[in-house]
């Protein structure tokens, strides 16, 4: 007979997923606490964040208080409580939208999870919120850029076991990557490297004309690959010279992280030339621009320069799935907008700021079919799957072709049910592609220059679970579903 005790494996389970949970609850208290005090000096309405900072912190307590740092859950349950910890922060970081910037608690939750998401889509129209929580805003896309798990693992020693399967847990890739032998440690450069692309990116932004205030918030949600910006009008506010920066800036946040930290703070210049993800990255983002370029110089007005500088800030922000705008692409001609729209299903690179497929699991598929038409010709050969001169596994394939099957699937559910629900394809079909990719714009009303405040509040519902399940990758949505799961940790 089964006992109706939890085993002690389902126990520990448990208290660790509650000690991360309640950790990353706490940090966040402090986040909204500093956000706070930033509203009264600045003479700002401030109690959405004091409301924020007393709700972490007592869900915070409650989860270290029940939980257990040394705890030792299964992959399973690990993937379970990242996929809950990008849910339930996002409901905590409603909070100040819904009570110090007026919003409806369904858009303020919207608007914050496609912050934490690194999404960009915004329900915003006119653009009155306070500077204290534009800044919030974009310092959501900041941290959820870097990841939740990454950010607090650098900066708590108290995540012993949980806390390193968590990071391989919301790393991405087909094989997880280590700088050092030490998780934390690797956390720690990640978040150095973050930091200084970050400041470099305010800095740049201001001496290129943009005012002070947004030139930070701007480079907050640059990094990241977010794509909030204070102004209605994205980057197509600002000068030339500093949509080049974006362009450059967004480029460097869809490259692997790690590889850049060999690069800028080693000098190892090797790593990344060597590495084939990179080496596609910037072939992609180079015959995009170029074909872009070709088609905007000829079917519209704009000159040889503008017509480069556009191209390649639209195409490098849909691939990084960063969400700036330099210019209303949705007035574009539908070949122009058709190159957009294929990138929202490419990517950057794993390891990096960026969402969507990513590049690296392209390759490997594309490498999977040209040796299953080899073998067609060839049935006796023996041909192993390799990639940059390593050769992968049939796991890694097989966990590849899982997460474009889902992909594909949860995007088709989700346009066909847009569809029903707006009555317009094109908003259905970019609209769930740019969610679940975390890209931001979309086409139509939700184009670069629209909103989706208009949308019928089971889309933005949709779109919510969309954006949620684009971050962590799909695989740990599916596991919430699973009752084995739930059984297990009963």
């Amino acid at each position: 007979m089964r006992s109706w005790l939890p085993s002690s494996r389902s126990k520990g389970a448990l208290e660790a997923l509650l000690y991360l949970l309640g950790l990353t609850f706490r940090g966040f208290a402090f986040v909204h606490l500093g956000f706070a005090a930033l509203a009264l000096v600045l003479g700002e309405e401030a109690w959405g964040f004091l409301g924020a900072a007393a709700l972490g912190f007592a869900l915070g307590y409650l989860g270290t208080f029940r939980g257990r740092p040394k705890a030792q859950p299964q992959r399973a349950e690990v993937f379970a409580g990242v996929a809950l910890l990008w849910l339930l922060v996002p409901v905590l970081g409603a909070v100040p939208y819904w009570v110090s910037g007026g919003l409806a608690f369904l858009d303020a939750l919207f608007e914050s999870m496609s912050g934490y998401t690194t999404t960009g889509a915004t329900i915003l129209q006119d653009f009155s919120l306070s500077r204290s929580l534009f800044l919030y805003r974009g310092f959501t896309q900041w941290m959820g850029g870097i990841g939740i798990v990454v950010l607090f693992l650098a900066v708590f020693p108290q995540l012993h076991v949980a806390g390193r399967q968590a990071f391989f847990a919301e790393s991405t890739g087909v094989e997880k990557e280590r700088l050092t032998p030490r998780i934390r440690q690797t956390a720690q450069a990640v978040l150095l490297l973050y930091l200084a692309l970050t400041g470099a990116a305010a800095l740049g932004y201001a001496l290129a004309g943009v005012p002070l205030f947004e030139a930070v918030a701007n480079a907050l949600a640059t990094v990241p690959a977010g794509g909030f910006s204070p102004n209605p009008q994205s980057f197509a506010g600002y000068p030339p010279l500093a949509q080049w920066l974006g362009v450059a800036f967004m480029f460097l946040a869809g490259v692997n992280f790690l590889l850049q930290y060999r690069l800028f703070f080693r000098g190892e210049v090797g790593p990344l030339l060597r590495d084939a993800e990179f080496r596609a990255y910037v072939l992609v983002v180079l015959a995009a621009g170029l074909a872009l370029s070709g088609y905007l110089y000829t079917h519209h007005t704009y000159d040889l320069e503008a017509s480069l500088r556009h191209a390649f800030f639209q195409v490098v922000s849909v691939l990084t799935t960063t969400g700036f705008a330099s210019v209303d692409f949705a007035q574009w001609v539908v070949p122009a907008q058709a190159i957009l729209v294929l990138l929202m299903f490419v990517g950057g690179s794993a390891g990096s700021g960026a969402g969507g497929i990513k590049v690296v699991r392209w390759l490997v598929l594309f490498g999977f079919l040209r040796r299953e038409i080899t073998r067609t010709l060839h049935p006796q050969a023996v041909l192993p799957l390799r990639l940059g001169g390593r050769v992968l596994s049939e796991e890694v394939l097989r966990q590849v072709s899982v997460f474009i099957l889902l992909y594909t699937l949860l995007f088709a559910l989700g346009a066909v049910a847009l569809a029903f629900l707006e009555k317009d394809f094109v908003v259905a079909f970019t609209a769930s592609a740019q969610a679940i990719g975390n890209i931001g714009p979309g086409l139509g009303e939700v184009g670069p220059m629209g909103s989706y405040a208009g949308l019928h509040p089971l889309s933005k519902l949709l779109l919510v679970g969309l954006m949620w399940a684009g971050r962590i990758e799909v695989v740990p949505v599916v596991l919430l579903l699973t009752p084995e799961l739930w059984r297990r940790l009963r």
